[in-house]
């Protein structure tokens, strides 16, 4: 018994925290999924078997296509926009400026805020009376208007400079760790075959960095997939349910609405969402390592 003991030890110090991941990750996920299956309003039930038909109720609702397409609208541009100034920065900052600390640490310093006070201040800055339009107005440009909250043209961009503003940091210093990491010889080998700066950034240093692009791309994706904080906070969803994503879809179906049959479907959806983005990383890094 002590011998069996000894061998196993690892694997019964683990034995606990594996069993409440299976539990309270893993069983409430068959949950969920069980409960998309019924008809359940306020409260779960499972004595009213539906099927697939939530799933089908789902994606006939026009809520939910809007929901669904503004999460691929508001994560491209996202991706798109954070990424490119994020490798931007990263490289600006990794030409060993005066005053480095300095300027990552700006940069840096909206991740220590949540989602929840990033979406207050850019409420009261994008505001129409009392944000940069009436700053601006004030300096004599009375024609200048920021509407981006109250159109639901323009709307989505307020979400995306948001969150950029939050989540630049983290790429940044991502790839600026990716950009330290890289060996100084090519720099030289490059100084003295006289290539100019940019080409080597561009055909050497960034396709470099792919494993790195690859890291960004999947924690910025999961965000995306997740936003639900910034989203409440800033817009509401709103003008109408211009600004809706899947995640305040689902909130709004089980505790506003009390449809926790669709709302648990949208929770599926969003989980297979997830997957799809995970399970291309996993195996990338699985070949990586093999």
């Amino acid at each position: 018994m002590r011998r069996f003991l000894q061998r196993h030890v690892s694997q019964i110090a683990l034995s606990p925290s594996l069993a409440l991941i299976a539990i309270f990750l893993y069983g409430f996920i068959a949950y969920t999924a069980a409960v998309s299956t019924t008809n359940s309003k306020a409260f779960p039930r499972f004595d009213n078997f539906v099927g697939l038909e939530q799933y089908w109720r789902l994606f006939h609702t026009p809520r939910w296509h809007v929901a669904f397409t503004n999460m691929f609208l508001f994560g491209g541009l996202f991706l798109l926009v954070t990424i490119s100034l994020g490798l931007v920065i990263a490289i600006l900052i990794d030409q060993r400026i005066r005053a480095e600390s300095f300027f990552r640490s700006i940069v840096m310093y909206p991740m220590a805020m949540s989602f929840v006070v990033t979406g207050i201040i850019w409420q009261w800055l994008l505001n129409p009376t009392l944000g940069i339009e009436v700053m601006v107005h004030q300096l004599g440009f009375t024609s200048f208007r920021l509407d981006w909250l109250t159109n639901p043209d323009t709307v989505i961009w307020a979400l995306v400079v948001a969150a950029f503003w939050q989540g630049c940091g983290l790429v940044m210093a991502l790839f600026l760790a990716g950009l330290r990491g890289i060996d100084e010889d090519i720099w030289k080998a490059a100084a003295v075959d006289g290539i100019p700066a940019w080409r080597v950034y561009v055909f050497i240093v960034i396709p470099m960095l792919a494993p790195v692009f690859l890291t960004v791309v999947v924690l910025l994706s999961l965000s995306i997939v997740r936003a639900f904080d910034l989203v409440v906070a800033l817009t509401n969803g709103g003008p109408g349910v211009s600004s809706d994503l899947p995640s305040v879809f689902m909130f709004d179906m089980a505790f506003r609405r009390t449809n926790l049959g669709l709302s648990a479907a949208s929770a599926v959806v969003m989980l297979c969402t997830v997957l799809a983005i995970l399970i291309p990383y996993l195996y990338a890094e699985t070949r990586e390592r093999a």
